[in-house]
């Protein structure tokens, strides 16, 4: 490798110091790399759901897309903890307090791995109650059975090795919690690379269906986590941990780290209830009145492949999101509060340019079921796969920027290591989308929900996701006020106008004194040599 080629390549790799520079620049390039691993993500998910929607059946695919709710409440929270506990790294950072930094990483290693050996258990024996929470169960039927039996198979293998998504989670957040967004660009690429390919090969090849797709994804996260963090504890010498940072564990730390990380990882399970809700209602929906699901499952398909397109727009909400708890976190570090005001206020301005433009580009995908010809096979879309698809995007899309402000304030609420009131809002958002969809659905079709519901009442559904946001988002609105755009008593303390000097007493005695004596010429020569010459001027500008 060259010299040039030497620089490139460190310059490219460089931490972002979020505490200086032009405010929205810093947001938005930092968020650049984020945004990158976040498509990446989507982009598997694309390749996965294209595998799978043009190889397995149509029963077979709906499982699959049924666990999306249950991997939320186990993976998700495992990304709150990790997210939350690299808040105090990131306010290290701030500080530049190097030492303190590496002792708060080697904390997070420790509870990390209790975290993920408790979380591993609990998922695993907790699958089959989830799922019959989900209206999924083993019923003599054959299409019921053939769901059942792909969704526990791909939950089992997943939450099994959940170990490997969790701990690249951890590096991920510690990475970026320094300013470095990158990184994990660079490890996710390689993993996506080889997810894709782990897919064809298991699927295609060797014909394991379901379990094939679910190992693909253990096995490429796994090896992503562990190059991820020899990567990170050779290049960065201020993360390395040494034998006394374990040492030096107490629980004290340990409680603060995890009232960090916890309470957003409570949050995001919590959450995953309400999507169970809204799952729930969306399976009804392919129920006859006798409990067996209809052929093709076309509420769950449709509904599914609507969810994929539009997540590929809630990605870059997303993005800017997840540099603001960074962004935030150093800057609390540095004191630098109005800072933090700035750039709360500019990302919200970005955040409105991404929704009006994802509102028309989903409006326009729309069209016909166009999004749906990218994850499905021609065979298992129809005109009512379509219409659920559509019904349910017309219901979200044109209230994506409530949820951009919900990225907003949950994570530079969380930078300011506030966690109880994300905790808080996830609740809200718990209660929103479980009103809305226990009921709502129901009261507009006057009737119990099944197959032969209307689209108005599919609709009702829809809302759920917008009612969970806004009521979030009105939860953190009083410490988006009270700790972000409200000048905190030290910012007065700061700005407040020096006070007058006080009166040098003994000055003004010597110059009454000097003024009562007569101007001799000795007096006039002895004022000249006390006095020193003015200095010249000199022009700044």
């Amino acid at each position: 490798m060259t010299g040039n080629e030497t620089r490139k390549r460190k310059k490219f790799f460089r931490q972002s110091d979020l505490t200086e520079g032009t405010i929205w620049k810093s947001i938005l390039f930092f968020s650049l790399p984020i945004l990158l691993s976040y498509f990446l993500q989507t982009l598997y998910s694309i390749a996965d759901a294209a595998i799978c929607g043009h190889t397995l059946s149509a029963n077979e695919v709906s499982g699959v897309g049924d666990t999306g709710s249950i991997t939320f409440i186990f993976l998700q929270f495992a990304f709150g903890c990790t997210a939350g506990m690299s808040v105090i790294i990131a306010n290290h950072a701030g500080k530049k307090d190097a030492e303190n930094m590496r002792k708060a990483f080697a904390t997070q290693i420790l509870l990390s791995i209790f975290i993920i050996v408790i979380l591993t258990a609990i998922s695993l024996l907790t699958l089959k109650p989830l799922l019959r929470l989900l209206g999924i169960a083993p019923t003599g039927n054959t299409v019921n059975d053939e769901v059942f039996n792909a969704a526990y198979t791909y939950l089992f293998i997943i939450c099994g090795g959940m170990a490997g998504q969790f701990f690249y989670n951890v590096i991920c957040c510690v990475l970026r919690s320094i300013g470095d967004s990158k990184t994990p660009l660079v490890f996710l690429a390689i993993s996506t690379v080889l997810n894709i390919s782990l897919d064809l090969l298991f699927i295609m090849v060797c014909h394991w269906g379901v379990a094939g797709a679910a190992a693909a994804t253990v096995i490429s996260q796994s090896f992503s986590a562990v190059a991820c963090f020899i990567y990170t504890v050779v290049h960065y010498k201020e993360l390395r941990p040494r034998a006394s940072d374990f040492k030096a564990f107490n629980f004290r730390t340990a409680l603060r780290t995890l009232w960090q990380g916890v309470p957003l990882g409570l949050q995001f399970s919590v959450l995953a209830f309400g999507l169970i809700t809204m799952q729930n209602g969306v399976i009804s929906f392919d129920k006859l009145p006798s409990g067996e699901m209809v052929a093709g499952t076309p509420a769950q398909i449709g509904y599914g492949a609507a969810c994929k397109m539009d997540g590929i727009f809630m990605t870059p909400l997303n993005a800017l999101g997840t540099a603001m708890i960074s962004y935030t976190a150093q800057n609390y570090g540095a004191g630098k509060r109005d800072r933090i005001r700035r750039g709360a206020l500019q990302c919200f301005f970005m955040m409105l340019i991404i929704s009006a433009f994802a509102l028309v580009v989903e409006m326009l995908m729309s069209i016909n079921g166009a999004y749906q010809y990218i994850y499905l096979a021609r065979d298992k879309i129809s005109a009512d796969t379509i219409r659920y698809g559509n019904t349910y995007l017309y219901s979200v899309v044109p209230f994506l920027i409530i949820l951009g402000i919900l990225y907003l304030e949950r994570n530079v609420v969380q930078g300011l290591e506030k966690p109880l009131f994300p905790f808080l809002a996830g609740l809200g958002e718990l209660a929103g989308r479980i009103l809305v969809c226990m009921f709502l659905p129901a009261l507009i079709n006057g009737a119990p929900i099944d197959a032969n519901a209307s689209s108005v009442a599919f609709f009702g559904l829809g809302l759920g996701d917008a009612a969970a946001w806004l009521f979030a988002d009105l939860i953190l609105l009083y410490p988006l006020i009270k700790y972000v755009m409200k000048k905190q008593p030290e910012e007065l303390a700061e700005n407040s106008p020096a006070e007058e000097p006080a009166p040098n007493a003994p000055q003004e005695a010597e110059a009454a004194v000097t003024k009562s004596e007569p101007e001799t010429d000795e007096n006039v020569i002895a004022k000249t040599a006390e006095q020193p010459p003015e200095p010249d001027v000199i022009n700044m500008n």
